[in-house]
């Protein structure tokens, strides 16, 4: 069979590998196996996304060359639609909010993107990021992108995600476990995994701290607080998320996360970042728990490289692994 020749960087977006975690799983029936999304393009599972609702954008008409485009991103987002922006020639306005790494600022603007940084606001205020890109939009004539709301956004994962895990596990796939930053990864994947697996189960990875856990099941606490994990969670659900298709939710504290981010450096050799460590900790303890017949799928979102400026990953560094002899 005579395979087409990529055109650009873009064709790479996707089939990403999937892998068992080995020490991980130690113990358990089935393994559970991680959806390497680290390994896309510009570093993230939103590289899917950016490239979905920037193709659907122009088959509709009103992405046009040369034109801004803005997103409200915890950083994966932009930093996705600005690969695809700078392939495809279009600018691009990031908002971020201040609790997001540096490493991620630097990145956007290395990428070419614009970078506007608003405080941690609560939905309802006006400097709340996605109210900010928002309102840029309307003011400047920019295209918003939208993550939160656009439908392109679960579809790229209905149609990419969730056959490449299906296929990867040839046919068996126990339950799916996700956090929720925009709702359309746990959507996408859940709703084409259901579909062919009705009795799969799909399992919300929440941080400590958000209310989505509550929202899923009323013996999770109903409270809006703050946590440090970034790209997950939220006091209220995004438009993209369908709650109908969510079975169960573990809710993971920030120490949980991030010890399981360092066990999935250290021990699998996997440099991903701390959302990566909510999800499998949240994977873990759900397959501790119910011993499924089959095995458990979730998603190494992210790479390392956009939190090392952090303490949580600074803290990763055991004392004296750095030797000075000069």
């Amino acid at each position: 069979m005579v395979h087409a020749m990529p055109k650009t960087i873009l064709d790479h977006i996707g089939n990403t590998p999937l892998v068992p975690l080995r020490h991980i799983s130690a113990g358990l029936k089935f393994p559970i196996y991680g959806k390497c999304e680290h390994l896309n393009p510009a570093g993230s599972i939103k590289d899917r996304l950016a490239l979905s609702v920037v193709t659907d954008a122009e088959q509709r008409g009103v992405l046009t060359p040369g034109a801004t485009m803005v997103e409200a991103t915890a950083g994966n987002t932009g930093q996705g639609l600005a690969l695809v922006a700078t392939v495809k020639g279009y600018k691009l306005v990031c908002v971020l909010p201040e609790k997001m790494s540096a490493d991620k600022r630097v990145a956007l603007a290395q990428l070419g993107a614009r970078v506007i940084v608003t405080r941690n606001a609560p939905p309802s205020d006006p400097a709340n990021y996605q109210n900010l890109a928002r309102a840029l939009a309307q003011e400047h004539g920019w295209f918003l992108t939208d993550q939160f709301n656009n439908p392109a956004n679960p579809r790229a994962h209905e149609l990419t995600t969730g056959p490449e895990i299906l296929a990867q596990c040839a046919g068996t796939v126990a339950a799916f476990v996700a956090g929720v930053g925009t709702g359309g990864t746990i959507s996408g994947v859940g709703r084409f995994l259901k579909s062919k697996l009705p009795a799969v189960k799909v399992v919300l990875a929440d941080p400590v701290g958000s209310r989505l856990a509550h929202m899923v099941d009323s013996k999770h606490a109903d409270v809006d607080g703050s946590y440090v994990v970034e790209g997950i969670g939220s006091g209220k659900a995004p438009h993209n998320l369908d709650l109908a298709l969510i079975d169960a939710a573990e809710v993971i504290s920030d120490e949980e996360s991030f010890a399981m981010t360092r066990r999935l450096v250290l021990e699998e050799g996997l440099l991903v970042g701390g959302s990566s460590g909510t999800n499998v900790a949240a994977a873990l303890r759900y397959a501790q728990r119910h011993q499924p017949d089959g095995p458990v799928v979730t998603i190494l979102c992210d790479s390392w490289d956009r939190y090392r400026s952090k303490p949580w990953m600074q803290a990763m560094v055991a004392d004296g692994a750095i030797q000075s002899r000069v």
